[in-house]
């Protein structure tokens, strides 16, 4: 394993964006200090922070449902849903992940980018920015997933809760099984991310931020408050959001919740969703591919090997998973204990409490 990404408590370097967080003025702040005779059309759309939160939000999500709205006929009519026999049975089983996790984040980005166009903000202060200087988050989150999760398994075994029945894959089935799988899991992993920790999170934080203003309470509280709601609102869309999964469980719904708030622990301390990123890819390829286990209650085809769940469900996770048994827990405790010891505050981040940025500086 290469040097740099090996895990160890060392710090990552500091890489955090310079201006993640909301500026000082807050759109709601702007409904204060707004002198009432001087009020306008652009004064309902538009406060000291530029387009109000609110006004955001409602662009974005109009721009990405006509998007998801659209994909289905424009990939029907360019015959890109149409998978003819040579191109193989990766393709088809491909179709799925990329269709649903791959085509979501490209119109999420494309939603975001609109915006940010009118808002004068760089695509970074939504959590997720050019990978350069991102490398060492990126790689660290990766293995820091692939490892957490082999102890999980490692623990369910040792107990008796899960038992390996057969390999399924050899040769260079592994390799191409295994890379393809990769790539799915990596849309996954951007996709879930940027919708609930990315534009949404930052836009919403600023927006209560703003309300909390008016309310008097100060900047850095109220800043801290937005943020924190912010997260607490789509960790727990984020575990809503697994309960239709066939053989999904209450300890695995409030599993991802947790581990969403976890991920937004990440975010708060860099300003970046790069490392959640590949916690998140490496968890999901290590459960569905590596040790062919239940993600969630879901099951892929052409996973590395065959296993089954034993004993009690609420140790062993039944179908839900190793994500349903409380050792879980555990493992959430130690990816936050390893985010604090390794993700130091970064100039920039929402944990910074240094930094003031002004207007100027996010909106030139």
């Amino acid at each position: 394993m290469p040097e740099d990404i090996r895990p160890s408590a060392a710090q990552i370097p500091q890489t955090g964006e310079p201006t993640w967080y909301p500026p000082v003025e807050d759109d709601a702040e702007a409904l204060r200090n707004q002198d009432p005779q001087n009020k306008g059309v652009r004064w309902v759309f538009f406060g000291t922070d530029g387009l109000r939160a609110g006004w955001s939000l409602l662009l974005f999500l109009l721009v990405f449902v006509g998007f998801a709205l659209l994909d289905k006929p424009v990939l029907r009519a360019t015959g890109m849903l149409r998978y003819a026999p040579h191109r193989g049975e990766a393709a088809r089983w491909m179709q799925p992940p990329l269709f649903s996790h791959g085509l979501p984040f490209v119109f999420a980005m494309i939603a975001a980018w609109i915006v940010s166009k009118i808002e004068k903000r760089r695509m970074a202060q939504y959590g997720l920015g050019s990978i350069r200087g991102r490398g060492k988050q990126f790689s660290a989150g990766l293995v820091w997933g692939l490892l957490l999760f082999s102890l999980l398994i490692l623990a369910l075994w040792a107990s008796h809760l899960l038992v390996f029945d057969a390999r399924l894959l050899f040769g260079a089935d592994i390799l191409r099984w295994g890379l393809a799988w990769a790539f799915a899991f990596l849309c996954v992993g951007f996709s879930e991310e940027y919708l609930t920790r990315g534009f949404l999170q930052f836009t919403l934080a600023r927006g209560f931020a703003g309300i909390a203003g008016t309310l008097g309470m100060g900047n850095r509280s109220r800043k801290v408050l937005g943020f924190w709601l912010s997260a607490l609102l789509f960790s727990f869309l984020f575990g809503l959001g697994h309960v239709g999964n066939p053989g999904e469980s209450p300890l695995g719904v409030w599993a991802a919740g947790l581990i969403g708030l976890v991920f937004a622990f990440s975010l708060w301390r860099t300003g970046s969703l790069w490392w959640a990123i590949g916690w998140h890819a490496a968890w999901d390829w290590a459960e569905s591919f590596l040790y062919g286990v239940a993600d969630s209650g879901n099951m892929i085809q052409h996973a590395l090997v065959a296993t089954h769940p034993m004993g009690k469900t609420i140790l062993s996770g039944g179908l839900t998973g190793p994500e349903g048994s409380v050792y879980v827990l555990l493992t959430i405790a130690v990816t936050a204990a390893i985010i604090a010891v390794t993700l130091p505050s970064q100039k920039g981040s929402p944990s910074d409490p240094a930094y003031s940025p002004n207007v100027d500086a996010l909106t030139r």
